[in-house]
C-alpha cells in the first residue's frame, strides 16, 4: 500500500493568482516592503489568510541575502547567572525583529558543533554565550558577525566583538567594600576555573588585596556554584581563627557558607560577613539578607543584539570590550570587624 504524501502548502503564485496580483507584488507584501497600495497589501494579505500560504524560510533567504535570523549558542545551564542571561538575548533578539534560534553546548559537543547547526539552519548574525572555555579566544569558522558575551572571540572573517557583563571590577567592588569595613584581609571561594567569569571574579579579588596591600590568603577547593560546595568551603573556614570576611563567587556558594558558619557557632555578620555574587531572587529575603553584586545581563544582551545587528547594516563591530558594570548591593551580611569571639558592649 501506498504511502500517502503530505499535502504541499500553496506556492506564491496561486496566491498571486488568488488577489489578483504579480508574484513580485506577493514578494513585496511578504517581506514588508513599501511601494504597495493598501488596498493591494490588503488584497494579497487575504489570500494568504485564506490560502494559509506560509513563506518559504529558504526562498525569502535567497531572495534578500538574509534570514532574519539570529543564532545563539549557550551552555543550556540552569544556573541563575546564564539562565537569566539567555532570557534577556531572546527578549533583545525578538525586540530588534529578528527569530531567535538556539544550539546548546554540551560538555560532548562543544562550540564549533553547535556553531555548525546554526550555520546549517541559516542565520545571519551570532551570539555566543558559552561560559566555558579553556583559556583561549573562542574560535569560530564563519564569516558572519560573530558577539562573545563572555570570553574573547576569534573569527575566520575578522568579525567578532565583546559585551560582558565587568567580572574583574564587580570583584574590586565586593573585596574593596569588606576592607573598608576594616577587615584585614578577605577570603575568596571561587566558582569553577574552567568559566571565564569564576577566573576574572579570582582576578578582580586579588588586585584589590594587592591595591590595599592586605595579605591574599589561599584559596580554598574550588566550587561548583551549587550551595554544596560553599558549605564544603564553609565547614573548612570555619576552623580558622583568623577568617572574618569570605566573597563567594555566586549567591547560592553564599548561601552554604552561611550555613557551615552557623553549624559551627559562627553568626553572619557579627563573626564573619559575607558577600555573594548575582543577587538571586532570594538574596534580599535570607537571614541575613544578603549583601551582593548584581549583574545587568538585561544590558549585556542588549548591547550584545545592537552591535550584531548594526554589523549586518554594515557598521564595524568595536575592536575594544564592551564592558558592563555590575552594583553592589549592600544588605545585612556585612558589618565592620570585632574580634571573633568577642562579647559585644
Amino acid at each position: 500500500m501506498a504511502t500517502a504524501r503530505p499535502r504541499r502548502g500553496p506556492a506564491m503564485t496561486e496566491v498571486a493568482r488568488a488577489a489578483g496580483v504579480s508574484q513580485k507584488t506577493v514578494s513585496r507584501v511578504v517581506n514588508g516592503e513599501p511601494h504597495v497600495s493598501p488596498e493591494v497589501r490588503e488584497r494579497v494579505l487575504r489570500a494568504i489568510r485564506d490560502l494559509d500560504y506560509r513563506p518559504n524560510t529558504a526562498a525569502r533567504a535567497l531572495l534578500l541575502g538574509r534570514y532574519r535570523r539570529i543564532g545563539v549558542v549557550a551552555l543550556g545551564s540552569p544556573l541563575y547567572g546564564p539562565t537569566s542571561l539567555l532570557f534577556g538575548l531572546e527578549q533583545a533578539v525578538q525586540r530588534a525583529g529578528y527569530t531567535f534560534a538556539l544550539a546548546s553546548t554540551l560538555r560532548d559537543q562543544g562550540v564549533t558543533v553547535a556553531v555548525e547547526s546554526l550555520l546549517e539552519q541559516g542565520v545571519d548574525g551570532l551570539v555566543l554565550a558559552e561560559p566555558v572555555d579553556d583559556g583561549t579566544p573562542l574560535r569560530v569558522h564563519t564569516d558572519l558577525p560573530v558577539v562573545s558575551v563572555s570570553a574573547p572571540v576569534d573569527t575566520a572573517g575578522g568579525r567578532g566583538a565583546v559585551v560582558r557583563a565587568d567580572g574583574v571590577a564587580a570583584a574590586r567592588l565586593a573585596t574593596e567594600h569588606l576592607l573598608a569595613l576594616g577587615h584585614r584581609t578577605v577570603w575568596h571561594v571561587p566558582g569553577p576555573q574552567d568559566w571565564f567569569s569564576a577566573r576574572e571574579r579570582v582576578q578582580g579579588w586579588r588586585e584589590a588585596l594587592s591595591a590595599a596591600g592586605a595579605p591574599e590568603p589561599p584559596l580554598p577547593a574550588e566550587g561548583d556554584w551549587t550551595p554544596a560546595s560553599g558549605y564544603a568551603a564553609g565547614r573548612h573556614l570555619a576552623r580558622l581563627p583568623d577568617v572574618t570576611a569570605v566573597f563567594a563567587a555566586n549567591d547560592d556558594m553564599a548561601i552554604g557558607l552561611v550555613r557551615a558558619f552557623a553549624e559551627a557557632g559562627l553568626t553572619v555578620p557579627r563573626d564573619v560577613s559575607v558577600v555573594g555574587f548575582d543577587d538571586i531572587p532570594a538574596a534580599p529575603y535570607l537571614s541575613p539578607p544578603l549583601t551582593t553584586l548584581r549583574q545587568d545581563l538585561a544590558t549585556v544582551a542588549d548591547r550584545a543584539v545592537g552591535l550584531l545587528t548594526a554589523a549586518l547594516e554594515g557598521r564595524p563591530l568595536p575592536a575594544e570590550p564592551t564592558d558592563v558594570a555590575a552594583e553592589l548591593l549592600v544588605r545585612n551580611s556585612t558589618a565592620p570587624v570585632r574580634t571573633r569571639g568577642a562579647t559585644p558592649v
